[in-house]
């Protein structure tokens, strides 16, 4: 009788964005599949690989940090994700202590590869190269790119994803790279050119995550207003997200599904109605503003201004006035003007978004921003990065205090130390505020309750409790929704024909 193969245990630490979250949840799949045990226990792991974050100087810092504690522990680490993609043999070179320093291209053989750094065998780092030279732009060359692994999408007959805790919200990724040129922006290097998935990719781990247990979808990519442009007219088209989204909030178990990532110079008056009108898609629009002042942002390769993206925030409002918008904006800039800097005050001030992130612009290896003239003394960022910050926390407390006396749904995501809290609508994941939940109803995590709004903290909002709402009522509100999602659920299989077809005859071009 032959002995059983020996135990293999690997800890994944996941860093940076929720792109990151479902490439993890990818690795973890692929490494069960292989017979390894997953977790996050790193002192009972054989190997502790580290997914780590590359995009700008304070992330790689953390990876760095998250990467030296994980051998301080005595353990085999392994660096994979961003950082590692984006450096590859110069972050194996100054960092000795990991043990392998692996590219995406190591991700569909994970396992093997930490077979053998257990076994003490060399593996060769990852030599990094512009992924967009090996993705390439025109759509009809992808299928031919064979040897080049795309984290998150499944180009084989499935999807391997394993789940790494039991939220009741979950990212799932719709499209990865980019194919926009902004100046200060590294990720279209690492990542690569934009590629879809196509909707029946989409669809089919979407309803594996409903039987998982969530209930909100958070549709990810590097730019989501981007999706299906690379499909051909059968599955994408510009429209392509617009006619994903009610097939995605049909699905059984699925109470909300939320978009990330808006490109406003893409954004399309189709997608806000879809995004607003369509039952079970929170009314939610992820704004990547970056600026306001037109000369800043064609400095950054962008498009736009303080007054179209005034009208594009008076459309949603429109459509949706208890539509959360939200943002990230880039100050200090390469040249910023002081009268730069209060053209993009104006515009926060007259937009009164939900939350904006602010940050300090820092140069990013290999980008155009990186040798433009006119760079600000490093303590001038810092002032301005404090006087808008300062701003903005203002303007979002205000945001949060006209919400008192609005009925929401929450979503409750914690329940613990006697506190009870979740997300609205209006709320995305982890880093736009969070509803506190007050009085005595015995909640737990995954309920999904309708309150009333009594009071603001910051961005944070006090609800109370008024109904509690099951799953199957949820589906009856959103019958309507769903009958016409069932339409085009009818016709995916001769689309899944179509697509076959497609790709046989761009395969034989």
């Amino acid at each position: 009788m032959s002995a059983p193969p020996p135990s293999r245990r690997a800890a994944l630490l996941t860093l940076g964005c929720a792109r990151n979250e479902v490439d993890s949840e990818e690795l973890a799949g692929r490494l069960a599949d292989g017979g390894w045990e997953v977790g996050d226990d790193e002192s009972d792991a054989d190997v502790i690989v580290v997914n780590t974050c590359g995009f700008v100087e304070s992330a790689k810092k953390d990876s760095v940090d998250a990467l030296l504690a994980a051998a301080d522990t005595g353990k085999k680490v392994v660096a994979v994700g961003c950082m590692a993609q984006r450096y590859g043999t110069e972050l194996a070179e100054s960092l000795p202590e990991a043990a392998a320093v692996l590219g995406f291209d190591h991700y569909p053989n994970l396992g093997e590869r930490l077979d053998d750094v257990v076994a003490g065998r060399a593996i060769p780092s990852h030599r990094p190269a512009d992924r967009r030279t090996l993705l390439p732009i025109t759509p009809v060359q992808r299928p031919a790119v064979s040897d080049v692994s795309v984290p998150g999408h499944g180009w084989g007959p499935r999807v391997p994803r394993k789940r790494l805790d039991d939220a009741p919200v979950a990212p799932l990724k719709i499209a990865s790279g980019c194919d926009r040129r902004c100046s200060f922006c590294a990720i279209p290097s690492f990542r690569g050119a934009f590629v879809s998935r196509t909707p029946d990719e989409v669809l089919a781990e979407a309803a594996w995550l409903a039987g998982q247990g969530v209930r909100e979808l958070f549709l990810v990519s590097e730019n989501s207003t981007s999706y299906g442009k690379d499909l051909g007219r059968e599955l994408g088209g510009p429209d392509a997200l617009e006619r994903l989204l009610p097939r995605l909030a049909a699905i059984d178990g699925v109470d909300r599904v939320r978009v990330s990532y808006l490109q406003p110079a893409e954004t399309r008056p189709g997608l806000l109605h879809a995004i607003a009108g369509t039952d079970g898609v929170a009314n939610y629009f992820d704004m990547s503003f970056q600026h306001a002042s037109s000369t800043v942002l064609r400095r950054m390769r962008r498009f736009g201004g303080i007054e179209p993206f005034l009208a594009l925030v008076e459309q949603i409002r429109s459509l949706a006035p208890d539509s959360g918008i939200r943002s990230n904006v880039i100050v200090g800039f390469p040249g910023e003007t002081e009268e730069e800097l209060a053209e993009l005050e104006r515009f926060l001030t007259e937009a009164r978004l939900d939350v904006v992130g602010v940050f300090g612009y820092s140069d990013e290896d290999g980008t155009e921003a990186a040798r433009l003239g006119g760079k600000l003394d490093p303590r001038v960022v810092a002032e301005r990065v404090a006087r808008l910050s300062e701003l903005v926390e203002q303007l979002t407390a205000q945001r949060a205090e006209d919400r008192v006396g609005d009925e929401v749904l929450v979503l409750v995501e914690r329940v613990e130390g006697g506190e009870c809290a979740g997300r609205a609508a209006h709320q995305g994941p982890e880093v736009d505020g969070e509803c506190l939940l007050t009085g005595e109803a015995e909640l737990m995590v995954g309920d999904l309750v309708r309150g009333k709004v009594v009071g603001a903290e910051g961005v944070d909002l006090i609800v109370a409790p008024v109904e509690n709402i099951e799953a199957s009522h949820m589906s009856e509100l959103a019958s309507e929704s769903m009958n016409t999602a069932r339409e085009h659920a009818n016709e995916s299989m001769s689309q899944g024909d179509r697509e076959r077809r497609h790709r046989a005859r761009e395969g034989s071009s």
